[in-house]
């Protein structure tokens, strides 16, 4: 057995990797999924165009090898977005509402209006927001004439499993499950009061594993490969950045930007933090403290594809560093409302400080900073709240080519911005786990030994300035709070 293959389903495409036991990416294949707006602030995706596309991506990786090399599959996707299936015709009853999605605002607010939100945090660590399953999954259902008792209902990992094992298995694990806001990480099991306040049968919902154990079997030729590593995508990049240590914090910065702290063995409670399970490996839970950004790279593709103002997102560097400065133009990427620590879904995006001589150089620049900031906004709620001074951020994800980005994120935060030589870090961890659980890896120490650090980006910014720039960014965001209502 001389591989791991780790499927990493997000938001934008699927991505298929084989992974050797030095933790080098062998192969790899992409595949782009279909984004749908169906109207305002609603996103889908088609969850059959999802398995069609994932298992190419497995045949196209196996042309090469023999299945018989591949020791088991790992599988990290994106969290909160929602399946309704029938289990009879196998068939989805709705498009898969994405994470992105906010068409269930107005059922949040009136939860919150009807004093859920304390319970919701209290059980969950999540808010009362659009943003989780819960009230995606009540749409569905309240927009389906389908028998309830035929359905069922899971994350993009749960549609994944039950496709790949022939519709034998549907499971899902702790970190996924617990970004439901139907999922007690306390008692660590499905709760009746939540699955009643959102009226969900509890025969719908898949068996809650562990992140590293035995799920099933995919069939490839004749060959049972074992699916034994499941986790959401941000606790994923947490693990494939060997963040395994209490006070270890990585950000993601992909569709949108996702910190987490590691918080060990205790389920730290926070007002503005979500509290989320880390992982579940040999019966041990980690916790971690997590800030979610909406809008990060999805404000480049918007340059690109809405605005038109870009042809691609490498372009937005050497804009950028065009300036010397950015001349007090600032963006509020308030796309899909504000995500923590001001969870606004009615503030919209915000462009202010224009005149005469605004150019594309200074929307590519006042963008990228907007990433930064918002991140800081995180790491200063993160450092409040837990009484921790953070000095080191690991940072994955797509936008860590962008140099300019990660200079700024330096910078603004003052901290260290270390980039790992395997950027991979969210389908390596999906890998990792699943490797731990047919021992292709023997422990988490030697899985350490093969993270290796490419650059490490050092505050060059004095810190007057770095409080003149942040003041100005929370006065804009200030401004762009509410919109909708």
């Amino acid at each position: 057995m001389t591989y791991i293959i780790s499927i990493d389903a997000g938001t934008t495409g699927v991505t298929v990797l084989l992974i050797d036991k030095q933790t080098i990416v062998v192969a790899k294949e992409y595949a782009e999924l279909q984004q749908y707006y169906p109207r305002p602030g609603w996103v889908e995706h088609d969850p059959e165009e999802l398995i069609t596309k994932t298992k190419q991506l497995i045949e196209n990786i196996l042309k090469t090898i023999s299945p018989k090399e591949i020791a088991a599959i790992g599988i990290t996707n994106q969290r909160e977005t929602i399946v309704v299936w029938n289990k009879k015709t196998g068939k989805p009853v709705y498009n898969a509402i994405v994470w992105q999605c906010r068409r269930t605002t107005s059922r949040c607010t009136v939860l919150k209006e009807q004093g859920f939100e304390k319970l919701i945090k209290e059980k969950t660590g999540l808010v009362c927001d659009p943003y989780f399953s819960a009230t995606k999954i009540e749409w569905i259902l309240n927009n389906t004439q389908e028998d309830r008792c035929d359905l069922l209902c899971g994350t993009i990992d749960s549609w994944l499993v039950w496709n790949l094992t022939k519709e034998k298995v549907h499971v899902t694990d702790m970190s996924n499950a617990s970004r439901t806001m139907l999922f007690n990480i306390h008692t660590k099991q499905w709760d009746d009061e939540l699955l009643q306040l959102f009226a969900v049968e509890k025969t719908m919902l898949p068996v809650v594993k562990q992140s590293s154990e035995m799920y099933g079997h995919m069939e490839i030729d004749g060959q049972e490969i074992p699916i034994t590593g499941i986790a959401g995508d941000q606790q994923a990049a947490l693990f494939g950045q060997c963040c395994f240590e209490e006070g270890m914090l990585k950000n993601t910065y992909g569709t949108g930007c996702f910190l987490l702290l590691n918080t060990g063995e205790k389920a730290v409670a926070s007002s503005h933090l979500l509290t989320t399970i880390a992982w579940t490996i040999n019966n041990k839970t980690i916790y971690a403290l997590e800030g979610s950004v909406f809008i990060a790279g999805a404000a480049v593709q918007w340059l690109r594809d809405g605005l038109k103002v870009i042809t691609s997102a490498e372009e937005t560097a050497l804009l950028a560093d065009s300036l010397k400065n950015n001349e007090d133009v600032y963006f509020v990427p308030a796309l899909s409302g504000l995500g923590c620590p001001y969870w606004d879904p009615d503030a919209r995006g915000l462009l202010i400080g224009l005149t005469r001589g605004t150019t594309t150089a200074h929307l590519a620049r006042a963008t990228l900073e907007s990433i930064a900031y918002q991140t800081k906004d995180i790491v200063k709620t993160m450092q409040k709240e837990v009484g921790i001074q953070i000095n080191e951020v690991k940072a994955d994800g797509g936008a860590t080519v962008n140099n300019f980005l990660m200079q700024f994120q330096a910078d603004i935060l003052g901290s260290s911005v270390i980039v790992p030589k395997n950027r991979e870090t969210t389908a390596l961890g999906a890998a990792f786990l699943a490797g731990l659980a047919v021992g292709f890896w023997k422990d988490q120490h030697e899985i350490r030994h093969y993270w290796k650090e490419e650059k490490v980006f050092v505050s060059t910014m004095t810190s007057e300035e770095r409080e003149k720039l942040y003041k100005k960014w929370k006065d804009a965001v200030e401004r762009c709070k509410g919109w909708s209502k």
